[in-house]
């Protein structure tokens, strides 16, 4: 679970801080790692290779849709669905937080590791992203 607090002006033109979370559980990353022709990591290996912009805008898009979700007051659940993911992606929130992402590798790499689920001890799961150019 990452929890983010965003700092944007909304479309009244109030600066607001607020935060969002955002998780990706070991299903959805078996399920995207199954789904996904060579897995997860050999995409990202060959997006970074080929310096591919336009694949990497496309993964951090849906990555970004596919972890953010609204956690219960218990903490018990996280709701998530095409509504919700909706919902955030109509807010300036989630233009600041994808612009980060596209600018910063580093924000890019902490978002990545903090999202996906913690790997056994000696694995990792997700390579470092390349150091922007």
């Amino acid at each position: 679970m990452f929890k983010k607090a965003i700092t944007y002006t909304d479309y009244d033109g109030n600066e607001r801080t607020e935060t969002f979370f955002f998780n990706l559980s070991k299903a959805e990353c078996m399920e995207m790692e199954l789904s996904t022709s060579g897995g997860m990591q050999q995409l990202i290996e060959k997006i970074i290779s080929e310096k591919d912009q336009v694949q990497l805008v496309k993964m951090f898009k849906d990555i970004i849709l596919k972890a953010y979700g609204q956690k219960s007051p218990d903490g018990k659940h996280f709701y998530k669905s095409p509504e919700i993911s909706s919902e955030f992606a109509a807010t300036e929130a989630y233009s600041e937080l994808f612009m980060e992402l596209a600018t910063n590798s580093e924000a890019a790499t902490t978002f990545m590791t903090n999202v996906l689920p913690q790997a056994p001890e000696g694995a990792t799961t997700l390579a470092p992203l390349p150091a922007n150019t």
